[in-house]
């Protein structure tokens, strides 16, 4: 089965369908949307394929002709986007240890999340 990624007229993905392969018709054409890979993510083929448009297209993503890829809206202004993966990624890495963290875009850091009652 193939997945397509019903896009708006600002290229934002609006809707992801599934349809049947069939190679006698261009099914782009036929849905109107992009095709994109259940088992792409980061410009990696998650069973050793071929990678295809960069990442899994979902609802509210948006399609970059120019890059051929979906990728998700920029989550903070100071994120910057990888041009070989197309995922944002922060100023710094997340601490790696068993803490739970969350962005604060103010200090442009990890902090530690701290559950709320």
């Amino acid at each position: 089965m193939a997945h397509y990624a019903m896009l708006d007229e600002n290229n934002i993905v609006v809707q992801v369908i599934v349809g049947i392969e069939n190679n006698e018709r261009d099914w782009e054409d036929y849905y109107g949307g992009k095709q994109t890979s259940y088992n792409t993510s980061g410009g990696v083929h998650g069973l050793g394929g071929t990678p295809f448009r960069k990442n899994y297209a979902g609802i509210g993503y948006i399609y970059d002709s120019g890059r051929d890829a979906f990728y998700q809206p920029q989550p903070y202004p100071s994120w910057t986007l990888n041009e070989t993966s197309c995922l944002w990624e922060a100023p710094s890495e997340m601490p790696d240890d068993d803490k739970m963290y969350t962005w604060d875009e103010d200090t442009t850091s990890w902090v530690v999340f701290e559950k709320r009652i």
